[in-house]
């Protein structure tokens, strides 16, 4: 892991002094470098400007209550995209799910199309007094794929879809919030692949509980320009997931989005709710990328 993490540091440290360097003194820089850096992580504490949560799927191999607990020892204070049968596993740590969701969230079946309605209506009511009774206060929501439909019906059946719901999650102190994700790469026919539509869903319900999820990988695939975005459409998001672009892997200075800034902007709009990791570690040492990401983003 270490060795990917400072890759560009070294070879930049190396190029500067090769040519006064013996190979003795190469392998001393590069032990040396490697060490700071490791030290660096194991020493790390969080700022409390960003809340850091972390998305379980990327980590699926490692079992949930070890995956916790490395958790808790980094300054993540919550997981992400936990199903029910996994919020108490987490809760033992001090660690709270940020973001809910069940088997029967499915992406490509969602709000846009009123034959899922009924279902969905219900499955949702479950989840959500779960949800509530855990103290949980966010559970995901997805606008289904286009299927020849177009933009305006598909927020008109949306609007029908989700103000049922909204009403009784508000009674129980729970916001529904709606991922943007790219339909270019990953997600082709989605229909909430802009920030612009899912604002405009968030204006048209009117309902202080419903939110976006503002997925910064997918976003810079689909319209990039995320900094103004967030800056000038902040009220409607209350949660954050990361991924580095091309690939969704780490979010380091391998990939395009510049993700200091891009917290710092996120700091700078008095947000308050969670930013989640949702990168697929490519290093051997995976929780050891999870603590780069986390370091990148605690501004």
């Amino acid at each position: 892991m270490a060795d990917n993490i400072n890759r560009r540091k070294l070879l930049k440290n190396l190029s500067l002094g090769a040519g006064i360097l013996s190979l003795t003194n190469i392998s001393d820089l590069i032990a040396s470098e490697l060490n700071s850096e490791k030290n660096s992580f194991e020493n790390f504490t969080a700022s409390g400007k960003i809340n850091h949560s972390v998305c379980r799927w990327c980590y699926q191999d490692i079992p949930l209550d070890k995956f916790t607990k490395a958790c808790a020892e980094m300054g993540i204070q919550a997981i992400d995209l936990l199903k029910p049968s996994e919020w108490d596993i987490i809760e033992k740590e001090g660690l709270v799910c940020s973001m809910a969701t069940d088997d029967f969230a499915i992406i490509t079946e969602g709000f846009n199309d009123l034959k899922n309605h009924k279902k969905l209506q219900e499955q949702y009511k479950t989840l959500i007094k779960k949800a509530s009774d855990h103290n949980i206060k966010n559970v995901i929501c997805f606008s289904g794929n286009r299927n020849g439909m177009d933009e305006k019906t598909g927020i008109i059946n949306c609007v029908k879809g989700l103000t049922p719901l909204l009403d009784y999650a508000e009674s129980l102190n729970v916001n529904l919030v709606m991922e943007l994700l790219n339909s270019k790469v990953d997600h082709p026919g989605y229909m909430c692949d802009h920030t612009a539509w899912g604002v405009e869903l968030a204006k048209a319900l009117n309902k202080p509980n419903f939110k976006l999820l503002y997925d910064i990988y997918h976003m810079q695939i689909m319209e990039g320009d995320v900094i103004r975005t967030i800056r000038e459409n902040h009220e409607y998001i209350n949660h954050y997931h990361t991924g580095g672009n091309p690939g969704r892997n780490e979010i380091n200075d391998s990939q395009e989005l510049n993700y200091s800034a891009i917290m710092q902007a996120i700091y700078d709009t008095g947000f308050k709710g969670f930013v989640a990791q949702e990168f697929i570690p490519t290093y051997d040492d995976k929780l050891g990328a999870l603590r780069e990401g986390i370091e990148i983003c605690d501004i």
